[in-house]
């Protein structure tokens, strides 16, 4: 970074036109939408500026009577009461700027919580498909950084921008009522504050966009990282000073970037405060020749420089204040571009609330394709939000080359003409097929086992049941309704879903079990419990059902986690149950007692499992079979052996080993 070899002044002849910040009537009615709410709150506000702005402008006049007037004059009385004045002004002033600090931080606070409500409502709208896109650092980033940025917009520059407004203009006309001619001498070095302003302010604004990508892939490589898997996986292969030299050139460019923004800044107000002290001199200069020549008072020209130094200083400001202005609605681009990001899933308006499901579950010529990035690609959550309010089929990724984004290695330069520096790279999008004309029927309470080979596509089936995603072609029905025209709340409250990687949430084990049903009584929970034979275990921790299990329940073991999530998934009672049953990488007794209670919990229920155990396929009403995306076979264990295609090759190479044994015991 730095300065070197005339690298600022270089970087300020930066052509002007590029990322220039458009600050459109659109954004700011959004803006105010978020205001609105507040309208009483902003109407006090500027009563407040009013007051302030009016209350400074009373010292210099007093300062003025008690030169010209109360000293020459010997007017004790009056000395007195300037002297009090001169005492309650600050005071005063500085009540009615605590009253006005309350209300901005009111403003922000309440807008940057509406905002932040309204990121977060939105991220919880959007499909599985946005999530496995997109980093979860730099969903925090934008989150917290970016709406604490927005939150400053107002409450910082928004408020400022009014203040410097209504104190120039106050000022002015002090100004001339006072010297006319003392007042046109002072504005006569005004338009030289523009030309910095302009130049320099757009450089700012830059860096602090530069800044915010910055902190946001910091931010992405620390959730990446110190999150409980993240961490195992380091430690595992012995990488942690790789991520820590990862981690160091993140945060020297988010430093570097930092320091330049400081030193620029303070070229720029060292280069206004220079072209304000000579407007000060001229008019000290003209002003005393006028007072020697007696065409006004020394108390008059005293005032005159003390309002002219409250001219210049919200002069300053005001000429840097559309680059200002702009640079603090780049926190609201961000955050409302996130809010423009398309919902893959949606509910109809007219959607149709199940209150009783029967069970019965239909794929009709389903098709189901990912948008995924080319191998050695990755693109960040801006390509992401590019991508779906339908940039095209090229998303551009900055900052990274094809090595780099291979091994995870990023370039710490800053490029000038890159957002996040490094070389602009096109990350293309490309389609693959997960499933394709798939086709079957569930009966309501039948049990049917999915089999197939790593990769056939089973996950992607069960994911379209509870519609995590929706199909790209056909349709998913329950009971005879398209899922698309179901409410979210009767899939969700209907079908129950235990997936092969079990998440609990960092709290006690009775919130895991009670976030399936909160309103369920203890003896619900505890049932569900001992259906799940997870009971006797949770009673044998130190605090019972009130233990808390640790980050992704990682205090727990792989099968006492398992069997927590089967009896939350018990406690809700679905109609529907998804399972998939990985049990192999457990012990003996673990997986015995997940068996059983796998079987209890598939009772009476419409059932699909991902079946990984032979016994499961025995029992199974239906088997399906599955290969690269297509339903290979369908029938029971009997029918496919007959036929001696995929799955009698499967049994053969996978299962039949298991039930040898199981014989042999």
């Amino acid at each position: 970074m730095g300065f070197h070899g005339g690298g600022w002044w270089a970087f300020l002849s930066h052509d002007e036109e590029q990322d220039r910040p458009l600050v459109t009537r659109e954004l700011l009615l959004r803006v105010w939408g978020f205001a609105r709410p507040y309208l009483r709150h902003v109407l006090l506000l500027l009563v407040t500026i009013l007051l302030t702005t009016g209350i400074t402008l009373i010292s210099p006049l007093l300062m003025r009577s008690l030169i010209d007037d109360a000293i020459p004059n010997g007017d004790r009385r009056l000395l007195n009461l300037l002297a009090i004045g001169l005492i309650a002004v600050p005071v005063v002033n500085g009540l009615v700027g605590v009253w006005q600090r309350d209300l901005s931080a009111f403003v922000g606070e309440s807008i940057i919580f509406d905002l932040r409500n309204a990121v977060y409502g939105h991220f919880q709208r959007m499909s599985l498909r946005f999530f496995t896109q997109s980093r979860t650092g730099e969903l925090m980033s934008r989150l917290n950084n970016d709406v604490v940025g927005a939150q400053q917009a107002v409450s910082n520059t928004i408020i400022s921008i009014i203040s410097n407004i209504v104190q120039v203009v106050a000022t002015l006309a002090i100004m001339v009522a006072l010297e006319w001619r003392l007042t046109l001498l002072g504005l006569v070095v005004v338009p030289l504050f523009y030309f910095p302003a302009r130049r320099i302010g757009r450089v700012l604004r830059d860096l602090r966009r530069k800044s915010m990508i910055l902190n946001a892939e910091m931010n992405a490589t620390m959730n990446e990282t110190l999150n409980v898997s993240g961490a195992l996986l380091v430690k595992l292969f012995g990488r942690e000073e790789r991520e820590m030299s990862r981690f160091r050139r993140d945060s020297a460019a988010v430093r570097d970037l930092g320091v330049r923004s400081a030193v620029i800044g303070r070229w720029f107000f060292m280069i206004l405060g220079i072209i304000g002290a000579i407007g000060s001199a001229l008019v000290y200069w003209v002003g005393g020749y006028l007072t020697i020549q007696g065409a006004f008072t020394i108390g008059t020209i005293v005032a005159f420089g003390a309002y002219l130094t409250q001219l210049y200083g919200p002069l300053m400001a005001l000429t840097n204040s559309p680059v200002e202005f702009a640079q603090s609605m780049v926190s609201f681009e961000r955050v409302f571009e996130v809010l423009d990001i398309p919902m893959e899933i949606t509910e109809k308006p007219d959607a149709i609330a199940l209150d009783e499901v029967k069970g019965s579950l239909t794929f009709e010529n389903v098709t189901f394709d990912y948008e995924k990035l080319k191998s050695g690609q990755r693109a960040g959550l801006s390509e992401v939000v590019r991508y779906s309010r339908g940039g095209g089929e090229t998303l551009l990724r900055r900052g990274r080359s094809s090595n780099e984004a291979a091994d995870g290695v990023r370039d710490e330069s800053l490029d000038e003409d890159n957002v996040d520096g490094g070389e602009a790279v096109e990350v293309t999008p490309e389609r693959r097929i997960a499933l394709q004309d798939i086709s079957f029927h569930i009966q309501p309470g039948q049990l049917v086992a999915l089999v197939g080979p790593s990769g056939a596509g089973k996950t992607t089936v069960t994911y379209l049941i509870p519609r995590l995603y929706d199909p790209t072609g056909g349709r998913v029905l329950l009971d005879g309704h398209d899922l698309r025209d179901l409410t979210m709340y009767s899939l969700s409250k209907n079908i129950g879903m235990v997936t092969q990687e079990t998440y609990l949430f960092y709290d006690t084990v009775r919130a895991n079990l009670l976030y399936a049903r909160p309103e369920a009584t203890e003896a619900e929970m505890i049932a569900a419990a001992r259906a799940a034979n997870i009971h006797d275990f949770i009673m044998s921790l130190p605090d019972g059902y009130d233990t808390v299990v640790g980050e992704r329940g990682y205090r727990l073991s792989g099968g006492e986690r398992q069997r927590v999530a089967i009896a939350r998934v018990i406690l809700k009672d679905p109609r529907i149950l998804v399972l998939d049953e990985a049990t192999s990488h457990l012990d003996s007794l673990s997986e015995a007692l997940i068996q059983e209670a796998l079987q209890r919990v598939m009772e009476s229920r419409t059932s699909l499992v991902i079946a990984h155990r032979l016994s499961t396929i025995l029992s199974a009403d239906m088997i399906l079979v599955m290969a690269q995306g297509r339903l290979i076979e369908a029938g029971t264990h009997a029918e496919l052996l007959e036929r001696d295609g995929l799955y009698a090759s499967l049994y053969e190479t996978q299962f039949r080993p298991e039930r040898e044994v199981l014989s042999a015991g």
